[in-house]
């Protein structure tokens, strides 16, 4: 059974229209062949139309892809082997391989799904699920995702390094680590996958899987971004990290 319309896969301006029946490769080749990063799998996502609905898989076996809905309210992570249905009209697919972080999103012509709009709103107040952030935190998290607030529409963009991010705070290495420390075990503590890791591999993993989920959360967006260049006091919010 096949479903009954296509889905299209934007990526930095580009459009890839998959006709019903058909099957799609994001990778380091393939259909959507996103660039010559050796960190990323020759063939790491796909994308199949099957027992009526259309199916996000991950092909690879190694990375990981945080996939939301377009409010971020429904976010899940894609690991080797796993697939999920695409059932909203736009899906985000964010993923890091290396220094670098991409985002795609896949719209769907006849969703099978729609999100109805929550009523209450918090007004974008500074919490990851019960947990709060202080100042320094978001400030932390923007250093971080600045460069791909600041692009415009899906692609990729490199993460900073603990000292560029350091530097753009006017933190010191040592202090940025130890707040970041705090963050990720934060994001730990409710559950949110790829905070921790091995020794080798764990300083750019954290820091890309954080992007990852608040870029796809939502939890920051480029309305934030003014903050970076504030002038604040930090001893005035007493915190204590």
């Amino acid at each position: 059974m096949s479903a009954a319309a296509g889905v299209t896969v934007e990526f930095a301006g580009e459009y890839f229209p998959v006709s019903a029946g058909g099957r799609f490769i994001v990778g380091r080749e393939g259909d959507l062949e996103l660039d010559d990063n050796l960190f990323l799998h020759r063939h790491f996502l796909e994308i199949m139309d099957a027992d009526g609905l259309w199916w996000l898989s991950n092909v690879g076996t190694r990375l990981t892809a945080t996939v939301t809905d377009s409010a971020g309210g429904v976010q899940a992570w894609l690991a080797p082997g796993a697939r999920l249905p695409l059932v909203f009209e736009k899906t985000t697919v964010v993923f890091s391989a290396g220094p670098t972080t991409y985002e795609l999103t896949v719209h769907a012509a006849e969703p099978t799904f729609r999100a109805t709009k929550r009523e209450h709103d918090d007004g974008g107040a500074s919490t990851i699920g019960d947990m709060p952030l202080t100042l320094s935190q978001r400030l932390l998290i923007l250093a971080l995702a600045e460069p791909q607030l600041r692009r415009d529409g899906t692609g990729m963009s490199e993460i900073p390094t603990s000292a560029k991010a350091a530097e753009r705070l006017g933190w010191t290495v040592t202090r940025f680590n130890r707040k970041l420390d705090n963050v990720c075990d934060k994001f730990d503590r409710i559950g949110v996958p790829g905070m921790r890791g091995g020794q080798r591999s764990f300083a750019t993993n954290r820091r890309a899987r954080l992007v990852e989920h608040v870029i796809a959360s939502r939890l920051v967006t480029r309305a934030d971004l003014p903050l970076l260049d504030a002038t604040h006091d930090e001893e005035s919010e007493g915190e204590h990290e």
